[in-house]
């Protein structure tokens, strides 16, 4: 009979078919609504149309077939109602194909006064036909879209659903008059805010939010909401367009800062750091909620690649969640306001998104909060993406999505609080498309027609949102006409105030403080700073305990056969006081665990290591279980965090930067899988961790692992491009090192903690050297006074001679050149080791000099003449008239085949040792 239903329907069988069995199997696996109505179907009766009143049941197919045909007509509008849903405030909505018309489901007209119990579904037991579509268009196809049905989860979706069903969606969104006069006081501040700016800085950049005003109603609801179900801090991600506006209305940013940063009559600094625009900075703050709650809000600073933001504040909402919060996700909201062109268009999104519920990057989810104003730039959104919305990505982790028009700030509301609700409830993340219009162009010198003219001929005649509402409010009763026009003409005269007192009397250019955490760091370098690092040696006796524990087995744990050998090995060299590469950089972690310091490592195969030599997390051969060495080395450690992230570099790298922002106390690693993935991740690179102490005011003491060293391995897995890094570094933003011994890299990281001021930290690590048989140190180099050293020589046997060549080198071509000197015993040549190439160790050079007068000066390298550092040293070596050898010029990094590598590497020696 079933199968009968699906073909009158035009159902799949299937389909029908298979939810029948279910609900004769086990009814509670399906959606309330279909039990309802396999309940309903198989032993209610059926009703009167005109008195209602129940009547013989009659079992015919027809009959039968409708009640399943309505049942399919009610999900259908759950599925794809918000296609036809009114959510666009300027443009006539193009036909999506929602196929929800009576036909669809073989019913017409004259079904509209037919009874059908399948209305229980929607909570409407015994309702006609016509009142079933009414309370369906209401909910599903009016100025909010919900787009719900892509979760699989049926808890989630029917949690959804109820809070939809049973709201009064298309009236009030269940609002008091007090609640609809806060929106009308947040709407009369965004835009009267714009006004007044546009009045006063004619054609002045500032990315306005006029046509997006809901915006600030929208979050004032969502951290009113937030606080009261348990959260203490939010953390914001935003671009440029409206910016000021979320800064002045929500953050608590001054009106006198603002139009002071206008005015341009305050001059930073420069000394203590270069400054950035006014809609690019972060601001930090402490507010007090409508019901009188503080909450904390911070607002991360932004560069123009737009969504570079996102795993930026995604890694500082993690973090402090482990450090402050317990890893009680509820404390902590991470919330980020795109544009619509930029989340459909740049790939940050899309990785941000997929590590949402991954261990090692979770944080409880983000509200993404969509301003679409429908043009990127100058380009239109039919020419912007391939995908019906620009939330896509979210069905892709089943995340909600409400389309909602930006025109009906109750609507918009509505959706802010069940947002939040949601992400409290569930801690995953949702997403909110506020479909509105760009008042001006890009920006406010810019001219829309150019592109837009018919679209913006609309646009200029479109009143404001909040002349919209008060109208809507005026209508109904809810607020008088003379008090909203009082309420405007008081804010635009506290502006005014605010402006003429800024006028009067400027304010001197303030950098934001940076969180309590980071007050007592020093947040200005010299070189003295550089010249000689602190001593971050170790006692000989904790270096043994902390050690051997990490080589200590669980009982009944399955170690396989070739890691014990490694670990045998290992055991065998620390008894003979000797630290490989692994060795020295697990004791690194011990020890700084040991000082109650928390360490996270992160990034592709990081728990063994892509070379197959850290091992930190042992996996059991048996159970796959999984054993990390690094915890249990005493009672009061910092926690070791290690997580193998997913394939992406650029959001894996923006998490970690804004994970080391969160706490200056804790070393954060971030390793790629060859140094040349970090091409995969530039827009952190040059818009965060180079600059941000200089644009932001914000110190970072994040440590990059980029394995880097040529051996054979082809252009893509030779470079980790050292030469990028170094023409970045200015001001002292960078450390930038290429490590020769495991000693000297011990040393670094712990220095990382040890100094008085934090630098993000670049390191080339090597690969051949980590088996190496001559990259080993002794346990001495680790312990009592010692540290990192900035350079180290190897000096000539014999420097009595007249022809005396000192080789500057780098890294793990250091060894080939000891190899060759060694082998034909040359006495007149001395080889330093740049360990550290940024800040550069000029005056230790400068002593060598000294020291070997008239030598020949060498600085040879492994790359290409036109990479590495060969430019870098020749610019800051200039007084010793230094000689460059390298590899020709090349477009490639390295060459392909090993052969030709091996033929190069000759060349390189005997043009060094002629």
């Amino acid at each position: 009979m079933i199968k009968e239903f699906s073909y009158i329907t035009n159902a799949d069988p299937s389909y029908i078919d298979s939810l029948y069995n279910t609900y004769l199997i086990a009814p509670e696996s399906l959606d309330p609504g279909w039990q309802k109505f396999f309940q309903g179907f198989l032993y209610a009766q059926q009703y009167d149309s005109a008195t209602s009143q129940p009547i013989e049941r009659k079992n015919t197919e027809e009959q039968m077939a409708k009640e399943m045909n309505v049942l399919l007509l009610i999900d259908a509008f759950r599925k794809r109602g918000h296609l036809l849903s009114d959510t666009n405030p300027i443009r006539l909505r193009k036909d999506r194909k929602a196929h929800l018309d009576l036909e669809d489901f073989s019913l017409t007209e004259k079904d509209l006064e037919t009874r059908f119990y399948a209305g229980t579904n929607l909570g409407l037991p015994n309702a006609s036909l016509k009142e079933i579509l009414q309370r369906l268009k209401q909910v599903y196809c009016s100025k909010i879209g919900f787009e719900i049905q892509h979760i699989e989860s049926n808890e989630k979706r029917e949690w959804l659903q109820d809070k939809i069903e049973k709201s009064p969606v298309a009236l009030s969104y269940g609002l008091s008059i007090d609640q609809k006069k806060r929106i009308l006081q947040k709407l009369n501040g965004a835009v009267i805010f714009e006004k007044f700016l546009h009045t006063k800085y004619v054609g002045q950049k500032r990315f306005s939010l006029e046509g997006g005003e809901s915006t600030i109603p929208a979050l004032d609801f969502m951290i009113e909401i937030a606080k009261s179900t348990g959260v203490q801090e939010v953390v914001l991600g935003m671009a440029h367009r409206g910016r000021l506006n979320v800064l002045a209305n929500i953050i608590g940013k001054t009106y006198e800062q603002i139009f002071n940063e206008f005015e341009g009559t305050a001059i930073p600094d420069l000394s203590f750091g270069s400054g950035d625009v006014k809609y690019h900075l972060g601001y930090s703050s402490q507010v007090f909620t409508n019901s009188g709650e503080k909450i904390h809000l911070k607002l991360a600073p932004n560069p123009s690649h737009l969504e570079a933001v996102d795993p930026v504040v995604v890694g500082i909402a993690r973090a402090k969640a482990d450090l402050l919060y317990q890893s009680n996700y509820d404390k902590i909201l991470p919330l980020l306001i795109h544009g619509d062109a930029a989340i459909a268009g740049q790939g940050v999104v899309y990785e941000t998104i997929q590590m949402s519920k991954l261990d090692g990057y979770y944080s409880g989810g983000t509200i993404h909060f969509i301003i679409n104003n429908q043009i990127g730039f100058t380009t239109d959104f039919d020419d912007a993406r391939s995908s019906a919305y620009c939330t896509a990505a979210a069905n892709m982790i089943q995340a909600p999505v409400f389309h909602v028009n930006g025109d009906e700030p109750e609507a918009v509301v509505f959706v802010s609080k069940l947002a939040v609700e949601y992400r409290q409830h569930f801690n995953e993340d949702v997403f909110i498309d506020m479909v509105c219009y760009r008042r001006h162009g890009h920006n406010e010198g810019d001219d829309p027609k150019f592109t837009q003219p018919i679209l913006y001929s609309i646009i200029n005649k479109h009143p404001n949102v909040r002349e919209l509402y008060l109208k809507t409010l005026i209508a109904r009763g809810d607020v008088e006409a003379m008090i909203a026009n009082d309420l405007e003409k008081e804010f635009w005269n506290l502006l005014q105030n605010h402006l003429d007192s800024v006028r009067e009397n400027p304010l001197p250019y303030v950098y934001q403080e940076p969180e309590i955490a980071w007050k007592a760091l020093k947040k200005i370098n010299s070189e003295l700073d550089f010249e000689i690092s602190p001593n971050t040696g170790i006692e000989s006796k904790n270096a043994q305990q902390w050690f051997l524990k990490t080589l200590e087995i669980p009982k009944h744990f399955n170690i396989l056969p070739k890691t014990n050998k490694i670990f045998k090995a290992w055991k065998s060299n620390f008894e003979q006081n000797i630290l490989d590469w692994s060795m020295a950089e697990i004791l690194a972690y011990s020890s700084i665990l040991a000082d109650g310091n928390n360490v996270r490592l992160s990034g592709q195969d990081v728990k063994r290591g892509t070379f197959s030599h850290r091992h930190a997390v042992l996996v059991d051969e048996s159970s796959n279980s999984e054993h990390n060495r690094l915890n249990g080395l005493t009672d009061h450690q910092g926690q070791f965090f290690i997580y193998n992230s997913l394939l992406s570099e650029f959001a894996v790298l923006g998490f970690e930067y804004g994970y080391s922002l969160a706490s200056p106390d804790q070393l954060v690693i971030w390793e790629a899988q060859f140094g040349d993935f970090s091409n995969g991740a530039q827009v952190i690179i040059d818009q965060f961790i180079s600059c941000a102490q200089s644009k932001w005011n914000r110190m970072s003491g994040i440590v990059l692992l980029l394995p880097h060293g040529y051996d054979g391995q082809g252009p893509e897995h030779s470079s980790a491009r050292l030469e990028r890094f170094l023409q970045a570094c200015a001001e002292f933003n960078l450390v930038v090192a290429n490590v020769s011994n495991p000693a000297n890299f011990f040393h670094i990281l712990r220095r990382q903690i040890k100094w008085n001021f934090r630098k993000p930290l670049i390191i080339m690590s090597p690969k051949s050297l980590l088996r190496h048989p001559k990259c080993v140190s002794p346990l001495k180099d680790f312990c009592g006074q010692t540290r990192f050293l900035e350079l180290i020589l190897d000096p000539p046997e014999n420097p009595a001679s007249p022809s005396i060549k000192m080789i500057l080198c780098s890294g793990q071509f250091y060894y080939d050149i000891l190899q060759e000197k060694e082998k034909h015993k040359y006495k007149n040549i001395g080889i330093v080791r740049i360990e550290q190439l940024y800040p550069f160790p000029k005056k230790q050079i400068q002593n060598l000099s000294q020291q070997y007068p008239g030598s020949k000066w060498i600085w040879c390298q492994e790359e290409p003449r036109n990479m590495g550092a060969a430019n870098f040293i020749e610019n800051q070596l200039k007084d010793l008239n230094i000689e460059i050898i390298a590899r020709p010029s090349s477009a490639s990094p390295a060459v392909g085949h090993k052969k030709i590598h091996d033929l190069q590497l000759v060349d390189l020696l005997n043009l060094i040792f002629q």
